[in-house]
């Protein structure tokens, strides 16, 4: 086992160790609250998968909750609930992560969990198992992205943001056909070349006493063999449109209200120009002091929302998420010529020095907030460990979005928020028979599917 000395520069102390298997472990150690958080983060997400087999990332974590070796059926989440705690997971583009926070004396129950199903989860992974989860995936797919207003917003402007064979093309919830196309085989290759130890990071925050920890991990996760047979992420950075590629999109569908959204192309995560980016789309969109919210719902009154947020991403261009839904009969053109005029104007003139102090003491509270819990501080750490292979970053991270100037937020401001540099999605509302029209055949689906 390898170690390394615990860090506490300018803020919580840290302790990485690496298993013989290569299973990456960070402790970090808190009494403050009788409470401990396990993260388990494994390098897989939907930029991984191959075309046809889209959605297999997000497949699999509801698949880790199916049932292991020693805990079958719903057991992980009757003990885990059972002793106190709470748990979940999450698929990106990036990554797959698994935690629960449990009462401090049960987080040997937590890591016992989390290495039986890393070690044993292709004993009782079968057809019906898949099934099971592949329908649930689907219903989640129909009530979270196919079946409610601007439901596929996000997914039409990602695919349009990265082009067809760029591996950040398609979101991670994936495709009807290609979940319909998942073999056994399929999710069994999957797990053996993904949920291995040597590709996956453990954090460990809280009350706990880090060498029983350390034991305790080595005593379940040890006996795990590595897996060597990983295929590394196609290249996210570039991304080569053809001549002609569609940057927009409008749809008339059954929604509240007509809608411009938009995805713009921004620095990586872990650079200073995506925290210049951050900053400068804190002070454009995020709340009700933001430059958009002034212009376009108080002063036009074209809008009722009007929001500008991040989505960093560290092995493709991060992406700036404009959403804005007009107020009455205001014209789309006229709420994207006034975005358009405030993005000149903040391109030229740059934040002011109150602007700029607003900005970054709103993120320094959102991460203070966040590194509050333990759950949270676990999660981050394991995103500095898997995406930029050092978790003590954590630790200089607000240092670094707080030394930015006003000069760099403009100039990236300059450099990618830009006509040229965005995909557009819109939207208008169905004519009143229409949306009559299409209530009409919701209701007769909904009484098929209750018939079969």
């Amino acid at each position: 086992m390898a170690d390394q000395a615990p860090s506490s520069t300018n803020g919580f102390v840290i302790s990485e160790h690496t298993l013989a298997n290569g299973l990456r472990v960070v402790l970090s150690e808190d009494h403050l609250t009788p409470v401990a958080a396990v993260c388990l983060w494994y390098d897989v997400g939907s930029r991984h998968e191959v075309a046809g087999r889209t959605g297999l990332a997000h497949l699999f974590e509801h698949l880790m909750f199916q049932g292991s070796a020693s805990v079958p059926g719903n057991g992980h989440f009757e003990l885990v609930q059972g002793a106190g705690g709470s748990l979940n997971g999450t698929t990106s583009f990036e990554r797959t992560n698994y935690f629960e926070t449990m009462p401090a004396h049960q987080v040997e129950l937590a890591l016992w969990l989390e290495a039986d199903r890393m070690g044993s989860l292709l004993t009782a992974l079968d057809l019906t198992g898949l099934d099971n989860q592949r329908a649930v995936v689907k219903n989640e797919r129909r009530q979270r992205y196919d079946n409610v207003p601007y439901g596929t917003a996000f997914e039409r402007l990602v695919a349009m943001a990265f082009p067809e064979g760029h591996p950040y093309h398609h979101t991670p919830i994936g495709s009807m056909a290609d979940l319909d196309a998942a073999t056994l085989a399929d999710a069994q290759d999957f797990f053996r070349t993904y949920y291995a130890p040597n590709n996956a990071v453990l954090a460990v925050v809280g009350d706990i006493d880090p060498e029983q920890t350390l034991a305790w991990v080595e005593k379940y996760f040890g006996s795990i063999p590595s897996h060597d047979g990983k295929r590394p992420p196609r290249d996210g950075v570039a991304v080569d449109r053809s001549a002609g590629a569609r940057m927009s999109e409008h749809l008339v569908e059954e929604v509240p209200s007509r809608a411009l959204m938009a995805a713009y192309l921004l620095p990586q995560d872990g650079t200073r120009e995506a925290d210049a980016a951050d900053l400068a789309l804190t002070i454009l969109g995020s709340g009700e002091s933001s430059r958009f919210y002034s212009r376009l719902v108080r002063r036009d009154r074209s809008a009722v929302t009007a929001g500008f947020g991040l989505l960093r991403l560290s092995g493709a261009p991060s992406l700036g998420w404009l959403d804005a839904k007009t107020s009455g009969e205001s014209a789309i053109e006229d709420v994207g010529a006034a975005i358009d005029e405030e993005l000149a104007r903040f391109a030229a003139e740059g934040p002011t020095p109150e602007e700029l102090e607003r900005a970054q003491a709103q993120i320094e509270r959102e991460w203070l907030d966040r590194l509050d819990t333990v759950g949270g501080r676990a999660d981050e750490l394991c995103r500095y460990a898997v995406l930029f292979g050092d978790p003590k970053l954590l630790n200089r991270a607000l240092d670094k979005v707080l030394d930015v100037t006003a000069e760099e937020v403009r100039a990236v401001a300059a450099r990618h928020l830009t006509p040229e540099n965005r995909a557009v999605l819109t939207y208008e509302p169905l004519a009143e028979d229409e949306a009559e029209d299409a209530a009409d055949n919701d209701a007769e689906n909904a009484d098929e599917d209750v018939n079969a």
